[in-house]
């Protein structure tokens, strides 16, 4: 069976919807999310452009600030400062990869963890990794809500994550050995310099594919009835398609999907739960900041 993170996705933007109208009706104004993009990368242009539309359709503010490839990294520091000094802002992420002359780390501990609705910041991935109550990362996150509302059993699974990166693969594995559901997996992180990947990818239950290389993961890497999550999505040049490319995820979806009891195909799968995950966490960050005795209809 398919996972439709389309369907997903529009389940939970109707569910934010309905509490944008709660808020409302408490006097109170709709969660806003800010995005700094630098540059003018393809795939980050198209990312930033589809979390302000989806902003705009379920009622969120929103603000994009535009940065040129050139800008120092004293501005875009400024910038930041700028939006987490403004409390009509509640969130704001920072479009990643950023040019080679501006430091990641350092920019990605200048947002500060009450608007940090990405997850990065050490002290939510701090909170992440002690089962605290805080941003996950965004991802992570959609794959755990797809899992959860497609009823896919995961006590006792062996869940195999391919890619160990501080944005998917290690939060993931976390999430996946938590006692909760989803959750209560047996978890193996595979990464580059794992031995003998495909005995663990065989023994899989549920696999997790976060390599960013396109078509890694064929059918005989894949166990009888597996669930499979492809969280890879690469633009691949093909001369036959008028965009002169393709998107391909991680695993080769057309042999797999024979295989597989459950996969997400890209484009349109984990993709589209990222977003509404993200929006999740700007909603969280709104109601942080609204004291309860003013939230008199709102359900959680």
């Amino acid at each position: 069976m398919i996972l439709n993170g389309k369907k997903i996705a529009e389940e939970i933007k109707a569910e934010l919807a309905n509490e944008v109208r709660l808020l409302a009706a408490n006097g109170q104004r709709p969660p806003h999310l800010a995005a700094i993009l630098v540059g003018n990368d393809g795939a980050s242009e198209t990312y930033v452009a589809s979390k302000v539309k989806s902003c705009e359709t379920i009622g969120f503010g929103s603000t994009l600030v535009r940065l040129p490839a050139d800008v120092s990294e004293e501005q875009l520091l400024h910038e930041i400062d700028s939006i987490n000094a403004n409390d009509e802002i509640d969130g704001l992420i920072v479009q990643l990869p950023l040019p080679k002359h501006i430091d990641e780390q350092k920019v990605t501990e200048r947002v500060i963890p009450e608007k940090d609705v990405d997850g990065f910041h050490p002290v939510n991935v701090g909170k992440l990794v002690l089962g605290l109550p805080t941003f996950v990362s965004a991802t992570p996150k959609g794959i755990m809500e797809m899992l959860k509302r497609y009823d896919i059993e995961t006590s006792g699974k062996h869940c195999v994550v391919l890619g160990r990166s501080n944005i998917v693969g290690t939060p993931m594995a976390n999430l996946m050995s938590r006692n909760s559901y989803p959750g209560n997996c047996t978890v193996t992180l595979c990464h580059s310099r794992t031995k003998d990947l495909v005995s663990y990818t065989r023994s899989a239950d549920i696999l997790i594919v976060a390599l960013g290389r396109p078509e890694f993961v064929t059918a005989d890497m894949v166990k009888e009835g597996a669930v499979v999550i492809d969280v890879g999505i690469t633009r691949v040049e093909d001369s036959t398609n008028p965009r002169g490319y393709v998107l391909k995820g991680d695993v080769a979806f057309d042999e797999i999907e024979k295989k597989a009891s459950f996969i997400t195909p890209v484009p349109g799968g984990v993709g589209r739960t990222t977003i509404t995950a993200l929006l999740q966490n700007t909603l969280q960050a709104r109601l942080n900041n609204v004291k309860p005795s003013k939230l008199h209809n709102h359900v959680s």
